[in-house]
């Protein structure tokens, strides 16, 4: 078995060809697209990065479990190949602007499923509607009521005031109604991204 073109042979009889997988310098080669493709791109060739550095530690891992004299110098080859594909990743990361928040990183270390930190977010965001549902119920609770009082002791104010509000809401959907318009007359659509 040739050690330079072969990366493992192991406990799981796994072999892996070095020869055909492209170089760590190579992988980190992007085409020209849209920032959205860009990003995703850059995404996948971290995740990419990633999964070969997993695969290189494994090497790693059955390298040292059987650890012998004859096996330095592919040891050594593997901890090179470590060493480069790490500092690969590193660059391709640095292109790759992912948030993420603390919280999860927090589950994560203590072995939960981040999941739990997406539904506790959209628990949180419900009671939180809920709430402001009900504020918002009771204004306009409070604003019928009021209405109805200022009618009793103020009828014709309160029918100039119902005039004032039916125009200036005529005039806030005219105005609304024409920003959506092109010079051509056609309407825009919003795209939703």
């Amino acid at each position: 078995m040739d050690s330079t073109t072969t990366a493992a042979a192991g406990g799981n009889g796994m072999t892996m060809d070095l020869s055909e997988e492209a170089s760590p310098m190579e992988s980190s080669a992007t085409t020209a697209g849209t920032p959205v493709d860009d990003q995703k791109q850059n995404l996948n060739q971290v995740i990419n990065s990633i999964q070969k550095t997993l695969g290189i530690l494994h090497q790693l891992y059955l390298t040292v479990s059987s650890y012998n004299v004859a096996s330095q110098l592919p040891l050594l080859q593997r901890m090179n190949n470590l060493v480069l594909e790490l500092d690969n990743m590193s660059r391709l990361a640095e292109k790759c602007h992912i948030q993420v928040p603390v919280e999860v990183l927090n589950l994560i270390d203590d072995g939960k499923n981040p999941d739990e930190f997406t539904r506790d977010v959209l628990n949180s965001c419900i009671s939180k509607n809920q709430i402001t549902k009900g504020k918002t119920d009771a204004f306009k609770g409070m604003r019928r009521h009021l209405l109805e009082e200022l009618e009793q002791a103020f009828p014709d104010e309160v029918e100039a005031y119902r005039k004032i509000r039916a125009s200036s809401a005529a005039e806030a959907k005219r105005s609304a109604k024409a920003q959506n318009m092109l010079s051509n007359g056609e309407t825009k659509v919003k795209t939703e991204n």
